[in-house]
């Protein structure tokens, strides 16, 4: 065995590579690569450095000569080749496939050098296992040993068996790898494919991947939190840079609901209400029959009449209002206010979770409630001729619409009937003797709204388009600004300014509502605008947003010197701190200070502005919905005002819609300008819709 293994074989076209100290042009060697292991012929010699023809391309590349494997040195006469295929090498791409090799000699020689415990050189391996010593044969040899193959290990030309036990822990890692880059092969396909996937089919390392790009999408983590792996197949795929191109790949694989908000991923309205929370509600609904702490203190009121008025499919109903006709001739106003804190006590499970939403959310497809909907639409709703728990507000207004006497009191009620918004107007418009009610109501509030314009409030009242999903099914429904949405919107105005005159009495500190004053457009320039929503366009711009603090201040466009929200203790979680704090001043007990109260309002507020964020969002992808199934459609519109001069991007009015929408608009655009507007590209789940307008 010894004695063949120093025989030379036969038929070597080149001398011993290891007589040769260096490289000369026309060589063929091997080169060593990441992107893998090629065949190359010389061209020349740069110093360290061999300017090579790679490959059967014969692409020119430098590489430093210790990356070569010198496989078959040029024979003595020979003229230089132009490449691999060109004499003497005379190499054919089909001749090089590693399948061609027979794996039974493969595994003699490994027995064959194993046993013997030499090294040899590549000719002598080529000839044992290929029977010859061809270039082709020498080139092959040469690709195999560099490749994946654990049975041999190839250094410094030198070859050699591996040991069995140096094979076991290798195989085992080849393994590995083969399933790796299986799995990886399987993620490619599964993401390339774009296809419907069966969750339960996959290997949960795979489940695992389709949770994190469900993640990334949602914003719950960001692009470098990524594995490795995913992240590189982002790259490949052109999806790194756009979640909305990533979001369509998760609608395409079926893991992502088309109408799914990124915006409300991970958030505490994406979970629910825990099965603990909801127990706690229940027992909550059953104890509200019993007595409570505070309840022989409330004035009863059940006599009076009152009235509620909502939307159609309200359930949750947090006011009502009614009138009292005093001895002396006065009236006497009544804003009658949801009690949630009789049940809800402060820092208890259901007020922390409550505050974490800081509010009830609005969704196309629905509302999210603030409390379970067994509490918001149960005990704590002022149902119609149900005896329930709330917090009454009183006020006589003088003559000329200003506050005059007022009071603030824990009560009972048990309003006489509920009415739409249609219903009241007609109510309002109809006056019936038997019920004048709500057209006394109607002159009060108007006159009281008059007071305030005089003191500088805006009225900006235009009917209101946005779009419900209901079935699955985008439609356009219009909020008009009828006379009883008016009379409700005033009343709960009065009602928030009697609570913020109480606590400035007191010295409470409050969750106040203020706008700064602003420096609005003079009369004569609103004048030459069109009344209606093109003047209304130039106010807006110009009003600063709303702020909230512990001190009393001016609120601008309601015209008030203070003003706190106080109607929807249900929806408002910052208007059950007013009623806290009012309960606290009232029996004696030690309310907030300012900053106790700042901290709280800094808790909560944060998860209203997200809530508020959320419900834009919202209405935004279901408009786009609803703009594609539309749009074939036109619109006229009215120019308002530039948004984006230097793109040409305006807002307009689409009062068929009774909405205002951004839209491309012809340079020369002036406000009341008529137009025409058209869908000009929507895509719903790239969260994408451009419009344009042309001159009318």
């Amino acid at each position: 065995m010894h004695a063949s293994l120093h025989c030379c074989p036969s038929s070597i076209l080149k001398a011993d590579p290891l007589a040769t100290s260096s490289l000369q042009p026309g060589d063929l060697v091997g080169v060593q690569e990441s992107k893998g292991n090629q065949l190359a012929v010389v061209e020349s010699l740069q110093g360290s450095k061999a300017r090579l023809k790679l490959g059967f391309d014969r692409k020119s590349v430098v590489l430093p000569q210790r990356q070569l494997d010198l496989i078959c040195p040029l024979p003595s006469g020979a003229e230089p080749p132009d490449g691999l295929g060109a004499s003497p090498w005379n190499l054919k791409a089909e001749e090089l496939n590693p399948a061609g090799l027979d794996r039974r000699s493969w595994g003699s020689a490994w027995l064959l050098l194993l046993e013997s415990d030499e090294t040899v050189e590549i000719d002598f391996f080529s000839d044992l296992v290929c029977g010859g010593t061809s270039p082709s044969q020498l080139a092959l040899c040469w690709l195999v040993l560099m490749g994946p193959q654990l049975w041999f290990r190839y250094k410094q030309d030198q070859i050699k068996a591996r040991s069995a036990a140096e094979l076991k822990p290798l195989r085992r890692q080849h393994r590995l790898k083969a399933l790796e880059q299986k799995k990886e092969q399987r993620w490619k396909q599964l993401l390339g494919a774009r296809q419907q996937v069966d969750l339960e089919s996959l290997p949960q390392s795979l489940c695992d991947r389709l949770e994190q790009l469900k993640d990334l999408v949602s914003g719950s983590i960001e692009f470098a939190q990524l594995d490795r792996a995913v992240q590189q197949s982002l790259v490949g795929l052109r999806l790194d840079q756009d979640k909305a191109d990533l979001r369509l790949l998760l609608v395409d694989l079926g893991l992502w609901d088309p109408h799914q908000l990124a915006s409300m991923a991970g958030t505490t309205w994406s979970s629910g209400f825990s099965p603990a929370l909801l127990e706690e509600a229940e027992r909550l609904v059953a104890l509200n029959a019993s007595e409570c702490p505070g309840d022989s203190e409330r004035i009863d009121l059940c006599h009076q009449r009152c009235v509620t008025i909502d939307d159609e499919d309200t359930r949750d109903i947090d006011d009502g209002i009614g009138l009292e006709r005093r001895d002396d001739g006065s009236q006497r106003l009544w804003i009658h206010i949801a009690d949630p804190g009789r049940l809800i006590e402060t820092d208890s499970a259901l007020d922390i979770e409550a505050r974490r939403r800081g509010s009830s959310l609005y969704l196309a497809k629905g509302n999210l409630p603030m409390f379970p909907e067994c509490l918001s639409t149960g005990p704590f709703s002022l149902r119609a001729r149900m005896r329930t728990a709330a917090w009454s507000i009183w006020a006589e207004l003088t003559s000329d619409g200003e506050l005059g006497d007022h009071g603030i009191q824990r009560s009972w009620v048990q309003p006489t009937y509920r009415l739409s918004y249609d219903d009241a107007d007609e109510l309002i418009e109809l006056a019936p003797p038997e019920d004048t009610d709500l057209a006394e109501l109607d002159a009060l509030l108007s006159r009281r709204r008059s007071c305030r314009v005089r003191k500088g409030a805006l009225l900006m009242d235009l009917p209101e388009g946005r779009i419900r999903c209901r079935d699955g099914q985008p439609s356009l429904e219009v909020s008009e600004p009828g006379r009883s949405r008016q009379m409700v919107a005033e009343a709960m105005i009065l009602a928030g300014a009697v609570v913020a005159r109480f606590a400035e009495v007191h010295h409470l500190a409050l969750p106040f509502r203020s706008q700064l004053p602003a420096d609005l457009p003079s009369s004569s320039e609103l004048e030459a605008l069109p009344d209606g929503a093109v003047r209304f366009a130039a106010i807006k711009r110009c009003l600063s947003r709303g702020l909230m603090g512990t001190q009393p201040s001016a609120h601008f466009s309601l015209g008030l010197a203070s003003y706190a929200q106080a109607t929807s203790p249900i929806r408002r979680y910052g208007d059950l701190v007013v009623q806290r704090q009012l309960q606290a001043q009232l029996s004696g007990e030690q309310p907030l200070d300012r900053d106790a109260l700042q901290t709280l309002i800094s808790d909560f507020d944060a998860a209203v502005r997200e809530g508020i964020g959320i419900s834009r969002e919202d209405q935004r992808h279901w408009q786009q919905v609803w703009f594609e199934q539309h749009h074939k459609e036109q619109w006229a519109a009215q120019f308002l005002r530039w948004l984006r001069p230097q793109d040409q991007l305006g807002l307009v009015r689409i009062d068929e819609l009774a909405m205002d929408v951004a839209a491309e608009c012809p340079r020369d655009s002036e406000p009341g300008e008529g137009m025409l507007v058209n869908v000009q590209h929507v895509d719903s789940v790239r969260d994408q819709l451009r419009l344009t307008a042309s001159a009318h």
